[in-house]
């Protein structure tokens, strides 16, 4: 493993809640486009079903998105329910770039492996995972993510961002996905 590389260490807690958030490779905004975001949001419903997972709260912001997710089985491996998410929107990136903009490829290029340059459309390493067990923890992130925009600048409130789970918070079912129910 590349020295710079972050690692981090995760814990499969059956019942734990686990807020992810995942970043663009170099900070680019390679979530600013719908279509991307699309790929996202079609990739959480996959993890949701291949994984058995609740998924409670997400945004997704221009260069990283958070998710707040909660796996129900009692055996659950964490890395993997992130290669599920992160992989399918990475391979779909990469195709639509590789067919429609060769040249941007290049902003993407890592390190070579044997005679091919290794594009990625992730940050290396694992992100961010934390377990969630306190539910005072879990309003906090909730609000964390939904207002994520917010703080930007990009919208006033945060139901004006379409890209969160914050308009079905709110009692605005204009989510494609919908959220599960929050734990008591």
């Amino acid at each position: 493993m590349p020295a710079n590389r972050k690692t981090r260490k995760t814990y499969n807690t059956p019942g734990h809640l686990h807020e992810l958030t995942f970043s663009c490779y170099r900070g680019l905004p390679l979530l600013n486009k719908d279509r991307t975001r699309l790929w996202f949001q079609d990739a959480l419903e996959l993890t949701r079903s291949k994984h058995d997972a609740d998924l409670l709260a997400y945004v997704i912001m221009p260069e990283h998105a958070h998710v707040l997710i909660r796996p129900r089985q009692a055996e659950y491996d964490m890395a993997s329910i992130q290669k599920t998410l992160k992989q399918s929107v990475a391979r779909k990136a990469l195709n639509w770039l590789r067919k429609n903009d060769a040249s941007f490829l290049k902003q993407l290029s890592g390190e070579q492996a044997g005679n091919r340059t290794r594009y990625h459309f992730w940050q290396p390493g694992g992100g961010y995972d934390r377990n969630i067990i306190e539910p005072d923890t879990l309003r906090h992130s909730i609000n964390y993510i939904h207002l994520n925009p917010v703080r930007r600048g990009l919208v006033e409130m945060p139901n004006d961002w379409p890209w969160s789970s914050a308009r079905q918070f709110a009692g605005i079912n204009a989510s494609t996905i919908q959220m599960n129910p929050l734990p008591l």
